[in-house]
């Protein structure tokens, strides 16, 4: 028979509570410091762009000027008189960093089809697994839909969304409007794709506070997905395991919406050669399947990153901090803290976890952080599946997305829009897509009163 608990007035899975209850820990001195001495107290703007000098050896600080120059860089065609930001295309989906992470935050989904997919891609594939177990490129068109071109060579074509609502009732009668986009094609110069195509619409995500996310333990992340199987209430998160092409063997997954990319460095060069085209070390080949013969003649020189220019676009990224919560000693705060545990969401969204020795840069190490993620691959259910395995992440499963900074996300970039097609308007629509191993969580925010519901988003809103 399962032991149940009483909890502030509900009734609990012991080992819920205990998972939970692990999980936060005795509140400290260091309560708001979410991303331990990489923490910003900056709560404008600029809150995902902040960078603690402090923390930066003297040695590197034009190193991190310079990561920091690259990733603000709109970059150019070569050959160019400046080759240190030369390299785009041939085919392209936008010519900097920040064109899809604007301020180093969130991108946002268009609200209609005749807007452009400023923020977002379409990753294509077709079944099959790649020669490193990866999803398998669309023959004409690749892994993704890149609708620029360089002079000579035409974009791919265009990728645009139709919007589908529905509405959702509470137990208390308030009525929420949900909305699921459906991707469409048009102008593709290769004619139609593949009748087995699968496709995965993806925003943006922030980028701040991603190298303490690489410097967590590999163990730790696996004793994680272990205690939530041993807790048996249906939520079980699992490692992806993916190509770390500097390596060259399998590592655990760590980023990307599918934690399909196991290191900082390899998901910016990633990044690099599918949303920009330019190669590097880690990925030499140019994004020219041989149908697009155009792209295909182009003779740059590979790789076109410069030496060192990696390196410094890795460097800035493990020094952007992370903002401080808020307003958290409040009432309706901690109010909301508590419900959020009750709800089982920190089974999934762990609010505590340590950084362990990390000799890309040791200051990294030994930090106490609250990035609300575990890092591991969740299944959603049917209604969140965009049907497109990517190493062992089945069409269903999403790493969890730390909620670290979620509340500045509109003063930071003017929206408040959530979930890996931008489908979210807001965070209890978030809530209420999620299915699968959520759908307990999801149900029991569902039950709130206005009240406590109030509560529970008014603490998400102080991360």
């Amino acid at each position: 028979m399962m032991h149940l608990e009483r909890k502030n007035g509900g009734w609990l899975p012991a080992a819920l509570v205990l998972l939970a209850s692990l999980a936060w820990g005795p509140a400290g001195a260091g309560e708001a410091a979410a991303g331990g001495r990489f923490t910003t107290r900056d709560q404008g703007r600029d809150a995902y762009q902040q960078i603690l000098w402090d923390l930066v050896p003297a040695a590197e600080r034009e190193r991190v000027l310079a990561g920091r120059g690259l990733v603000r860089q709109t970059w150019v065609i070569s050959p160019s008189l400046e080759p240190r930001i030369a390299g785009l295309g041939p085919t392209y989906n936008r010519p900097a960093c920040i064109s899809c992470h604007p301020r180093n935050g969130r991108g946002a989904a268009p609200d209609d089809q005749a807007r452009p997919m400023h923020s977002m891609l379409v990753r294509l594939s077709i079944p099959g697994r790649d020669a490193h177990g990866g999803p398998l490129p669309e023959p004409v068109y690749g892994d993704q839909l890149n609708e620029f071109g360089i002079p000579g060579v035409p974009g791919e074509g265009e990728a645009y969304l139709v919007w589908e609502s529905r509405e959702e009732q509470l137990a208390d009668g308030t009525r929420v409007e949900l909305r699921a986009p459906r991707v469409a094609f048009r102008g593709l110069i290769q004619g139609p794709m593949h009748p087995e195509l699968m496709t995965s619409v993806r925003v943006a995500p922030p980028i701040f506070g991603l190298g303490l996310l690489e410097a967590v333990p590999e163990a730790d992340i696996l004793a994680l997905a272990r205690a939530q199987k041993k807790a048996g209430q249906g939520v079980a998160g699992q490692p992806n395991r993916v190509w770390d092409a500097a390596r060259q063997r399998q590592a655990l997954g760590r980023f990307g919406l599918k934690a399909n990319q196991p290191t900082v460095r390899q998901q910016i060069a990633g990044a690099l050669a599918g949303d920009m085209g330019i190669t590097s070390v880690l990925f030499p080949e140019p994004n020219c399947p041989p149908a697009q013969q155009a792209c295909a003649a182009q003779s740059d020189q590979h790789p076109e990153l410069v030496p060192g220019a990696l390196e410094e676009m890795t460097l800035y990224h493990y020094l952007l901090a992370v903002p401080a919560p808020r307003n958290q000693g409040g009432p309706q705060v901690r109010r909301g803290r508590r419900l959020f545990a009750e709800a089982g969401c920190a089974s999934c969204h762990q609010p505590r976890l340590r950084t362990g020795p990390f000799p890309g840069f040791p200051a990294l190490g030994g930090q106490r952080i609250q990035p609300y993620t575990d890092l591991l691959l969740h299944d959603m259910g049917p209604e969140l599946a965009d049907g497109r395995p990517d190493y062992q992440a089945s069409g269903s499963q999403w790493r969890t997305p730390p909620l670290w900074g979620l509340g500045l996300l509109p003063t930071v970039n003017g929206h408040g829009t959530l979930l890996h097609d931008g489908r979210a308007r807001n965070v209890l629509e978030a809530i209420l897509w999620h299915g699968g191993e959520a759908s307990r969580s999801r149900e029991a925010v569902r039950r709130l009163p206005a009240a406590e519901r109030e509560a529970l988003l008014a603490f998400l809103a102080s991360l």
